[in-house]
């Protein structure tokens, strides 16, 4: 199901704008570091899903750019027919972020989807927008032609923001099979939640209104199926989507937030990650964080990521940059909770019928897995949350409060050594910085784990119903 908030430049401490959120997948995350790469006339990537989606397809090629851009961004290893690796989105080095939400399209449209349905899906529309885009609006333009040039996979729809350092824009993509879309701008005083993702009115009879794009057969579609009548208004949410416009949870955390852009201090990127991480809206079913300011910079090294390896309810958000070698072998892919991986070995001698080995090497599987360790961390502090959440949001704080300067100490570093020409030196840099802040908050977490073992065996004792405890969230 995914979330995303966007939150305008202009109501921000730092005049930043923000793009945060999470996915909803159960399967395996991992942290991705993705080179920029030339590629060879004629290329192609394999995009769309397999017979064994909700709504099935057909796999296919279609033409790769000449040139991707280097971007950071979480994989994760499985959705209902849809090839892994997956991703719901990262920041690339032309500084556009992505995050990829579920929105419904009406039962009508999934109803006329085709059922051997090809071209690009979800996740493959949010990789082509990192590996693309130079802008928001130029991502959400790049989708429409891949759309138009080589069709649409939906699982009953679906949306994505777009986001950059001067606007975002929310794009909708709906079921059908008829190439649907629409997309609104976001600029420096807005707010806007997704889960599901959605858009209200457009004023069609404004084509070239500057704060929305849609699909040249957006209003006809519409007419001819009977669901608008010419000369009321253009609902797009009512329409084509739910119809239930803002659902509970995007109602209070967008007016939570305004009221925190209503103080004399705006909002902190302390409020921006608050939004992602609050136990109302965020548990066990949320795959991993990110928080991403939007920077304004010529060096792109410095764009960064505030991530978390499962969900923030009980992990601290951790600056990794753009500029970084490599990802700690800790956050890369392991096999806990990896998609095909009960079948297979770590051993060529023990090789299945199919012959496959793990599709992780021995030496990432050799060292703890970040996600395994964060998890068993959130269920022991679900078990018994009133007593033992308290004391631990204190640590995330505080921990985070210790990072966001030093992360700005680590950036203005790299900063002097690439006016310098020492680049190298400043990947380094930052590859140390990001590197011992994931390490070190990685070891906090074992300990708090351990920690919160002994007193759940001593005080309380451990919950095996079947039901699983956890916060009350408003979705």
């Amino acid at each position: 199901m995914s979330y995303g908030i966007y939150i305008g430049r202009n109501l921000t401490a730092d005049g930043l704008p923000y793009l945060g959120g999470y996915g909803d997948e159960p399967s395996s995350h991992w942290l991705e570091l993705v080179p920029a790469a030339d590629h060879a006339p004629g290329a192609t990537i394999e995009v769309g899903v397999t017979g064994a989606a909700d709504l099935p397809g057909r796999r296919g090629p279609i033409p790769q750019a000449p040139r991707t851009a280097r971007h950071l961004r979480v994989s994760y290893s499985y959705y209902k027919g849809t090839p892994s690796p997956l991703t719901n989105g990262g920041l690339n080095e032309h500084g556009v972020a992505v995050r990829d939400i579920w929105s419904p399209s009406r039962p009508e449209l999934t109803a006329m989807t085709p059922i051997d349905q090809q071209g690009p899906n979800y996740s493959d529309l949010a990789r082509i927008a990192l590996e693309r885009a130079t802008s928001a609006r130029e991502a959400v333009k790049i989708v429409a032609r891949v759309m138009a040039d080589h069709g649409h996979t939906t699982y009953g729809g679906n949306s994505h923001i777009f986001a950059d350092d001067r606007e975002a824009w929310v794009m909708i993509q709906f079921a059908g099979g008829r190439g649907l879309w629409a997309a609104e701008r976001l600029g420096g005083d807005d707010i806007r939640a997704s889960r599901p993702g959605y858009i209200r009115e457009i004023p069609v009879d404004r084509p070239d209104h500057p704060d929305f794009l849609y699909s040249d057969n957006l209003v006809s579609v519409a007419e001819e199926l009977g669901w608008h009548r010419p000369g009321t208004p253009f609902d797009v949410n009512a329409i084509f989507g739910d119809g239930k416009g803002r659902w509970d949870g995007v109602a209070w955390i967008e007016d939570e937030m305004r009221a925190r852009a209503r103080r004399p201090e705006k909002i902190t990127i302390h409020d921006v990650m608050w939004a992602v991480r609050t136990e109302r809206l965020t548990g066990d079913t949320s795959g991993y964080g990110q928080v991403v300011p939007l920077l304004s910079t010529d060096q792109p090294a410095l764009r960064h990521i505030w991530h978390t390896p499962v969900g923030p309810v009980v992990a601290p958000f951790v600056p990794v940059f753009l500029g970084v070698t490599r990802i700690p072998e800790e956050f890369r892919q392991h096999r806990y909770l990896t998609a095909d991986e009960a079948s297979r070995f770590l051993d060529t001698g023990r090789m299945n019928s199919n012959g496959a080995v793990s599709a992780v090497p021995q030496g990432i599987e050799s060292t703890r897995s970040a996600a395994y360790v964060y998890k068993r961390l959130l269920n022991l502090v679900f078990q018994h949350i009133d007593s033992h959440l308290p004391p631990l949001r204190e640590l995330l704080l505080a921990t985070e409060a210790r990072l966001v300067p030093a992360a700005a100490d680590a950036a203005r570093t790299a900063a002097i050594l690439i006016a310098a020409g020492e680049d190298e030196l400043a990947a380094k840099g930052l590859t140390y910085f990001s590197s011992t802040e994931l390490l070190r908050t990685l070891a906090m977490a074992e300990t708090l784990a351990n920690g919160f073992e002994l007193r759940t065996r001593l005080l309380h004792g451990f919950n095996d119903s079947p039901t699983p405890a956890a916060p009350p969230h408003i979705w």
